[in-house]
């Protein structure tokens, strides 16, 4: 293994042997007793035979041979395991520049991020305008049970409800054990009876691209397409982007809407 040639015994903590020594590297025996696996075993790693491992062996392996995390993942392709879901650093930025332009750049249709528990971590104007996401409703589940004018809003909701719900826990299956997702559906259950009453369903859907349709109080009816599209570089966000369905003046709409005209009729007090 290549790698196993980049990381030398002194990196290991291991005697490097001076000039004796003719193995670059660590040899297969040291990885196999630092990773505290057998050395036939981890021979057989390395020629791609079918063999059982698990994931804890493979991070042992991993820890010595010092392996980066696209390295790592790769270890576990190579022994036909799924790759570890990636852990990001709570420090990290919600959201790049260049994700906040991206969804900036969709403007005058709706986009938003949403984190692993549907947080709302950066939307452009089209979706307050649209959804009324704001800093009161930041994640996505408690808006859709919670938000009186996102649920008049939108067309449908009773039906929606349920692949809402079912796509939620599909999600939380993604990380098992995360204590945030128990947390979260406890409140919601506490507080909304409907999502109690679906969530003891135990229905899965996976996400994906599904129809979405708005009652405007300005604009009327929207039709949407709405799609999540995962950040490769940020395996926890999700980006979802709103398309106007073809064949409908959604777009047109968004665009009035968008304008400065549109802008002040969304100001004006509702009739009624």
């Amino acid at each position: 293994m290549g790698r196993r040639a980049r990381v030398s015994p002194r990196e290991a903590g291991l005697p490097d042997g001076g000039a004796r020594r003719r193995t670059p590297g660590l040899r297969r025996e040291e990885v196999a007793v630092l990773a505290g696996v057998g050395v036939s075993w981890y021979q057989w790693l390395e020629q791609g035979r079918d063999i059982t491992v698990s994931g804890q062996v493979l991070d042992s392996v991993a820890r010595v041979l010092k392996l980066d995390e696209p390295e790592r993942r790769h270890l576990y392709v190579l022994a036909g395991l799924n790759p570890p879901l990636v852990a990001v650093p709570q420090e990290q930025a919600p959201v790049s520049g260049s994700i906040q332009r991206l969804i900036d750049s969709w403007m005058p249709l709706p986009a938003n991020v949403i984190d692993r528990y549907w947080n709302n971590i950066a939307y452009n104007a089209a979706a307050t305008a649209v959804f009324d996401f704001n800093e009161r409703w930041l994640n996505c589940l408690f808006a859709f049970f919670g938000s009186p004018i996102y649920r008049d809003r939108h067309i449908g909701w009773d039906k929606d409800a349920a692949l809402i719900v079912a796509e939620y826990r599909a999600a939380a299956a993604e990380f098992p054990g995360d204590e945030g997702f128990a947390a979260i559906v406890d409140e919601l259950s506490a507080e909304y009876e409907l999502f109690a009453e679906l969530w003891a369903r135990g229905d899965v859907r996976p996400p994906g691209t599904r129809p979405k349709h708005v009652d405007h109080p300005v604009v009327g009816e929207l039709s949407f397409e709405s799609t999540q599209l995962r950040i490769p570089d940020r395996p926890d966000l999700t980006v979802v982007l709103h398309n106007a369905v073809p064949g409908t003046d959604t777009l047109s709409k968004l665009e009035w809407l968008a304008s400065p005209e549109g802008r002040r009729a969304a100001l004006r007090p509702v009739a009624g």
